[in-house]
């Protein structure tokens, strides 16, 4: 009788291990995914709160390569005096060309290179105090409200286009150019955004 007994109660123990076992698993699971899932909401909420939209759009709305002293802004306005070059029918060495840029993003656009026709032009820092000045091969922001002095020049120590700006961006040009030859204009942002439109030069579009 006394075997029998101790039989009984082993097989017992034996049925219910499995079964505390899988409570055990069950809960730690349980309680794992809680905290995962906790954990991501957190993650997630503090992504969306802190980025920002990375999506740049900046629209080409014309130019001014003219052979002329005195070049216009993006509105028709005429820039000082000089500020195309000499009077003579060529596209010289360190004449100007301004090409009309509208910041159609949320956020503003830093320019971070500039070609035209292949060269690469650097962003005048300091400011040039006007267009006339800018140094061959650089090229400045200008013609837009914050700007300063009569061409409304901008101050800032880089290429910023506000959201919404419509601004010219006028390019001291680092070698000769030939009337009527198409040009290629194209602009690279921090965020490696590329634009490019087509400049012909001796003309005015826009």
């Amino acid at each position: 009788m006394s075997t029998n007994i101790n039989l009984q109660l082993h097989r017992t123990h034996r049925g219910v291990a499995p079964v505390i076992a899988t409570l055990l698993l069950v809960a730690i699971a349980v309680v794992g995914g809680g905290i995962v899932f906790a954990y991501s909401q957190s993650f997630f909420s503090s992504s969306q709160i802190s980025g920002k939209p990375t999506i740049e759009a900046l629209k080409i709305l014309g130019y001014d390569a003219r052979a002329t002293d005195i070049i216009q802004n993006q509105n028709g306005v005429n820039f000082g005096a000089a500020s195309g070059g000499d009077a003579d029918t060529l596209k010289e060495l360190g004449e100007k060309v301004a090409v009309y840029i509208k910041n159609d993003s949320v956020q503003s656009i830093t320019l971070n290179e500039l070609r035209l026709g292949g060269s690469i032009y650097t962003f005048a820092n300091p400011a040039p105090a006007t267009l006339s000045v800018v140094p061959t091969g650089q090229y400045t922001l200008a013609g837009a409200a914050g700007g300063t002095g009569t061409e409304l020049i901008t101050a800032n120590s880089a290429a910023v286009i506000q959201p919404g700006q419509t601004t010219s961006v006028v390019v001291s040009l680092s070698e000769d150019m030939k009337t009527g030859r198409d040009t290629q204009f194209k602009l690279t942002t921090t965020n490696g955004a590329v634009f490019v439109g087509t400049v012909v030069i001796g003309q005015q579009s826009g």
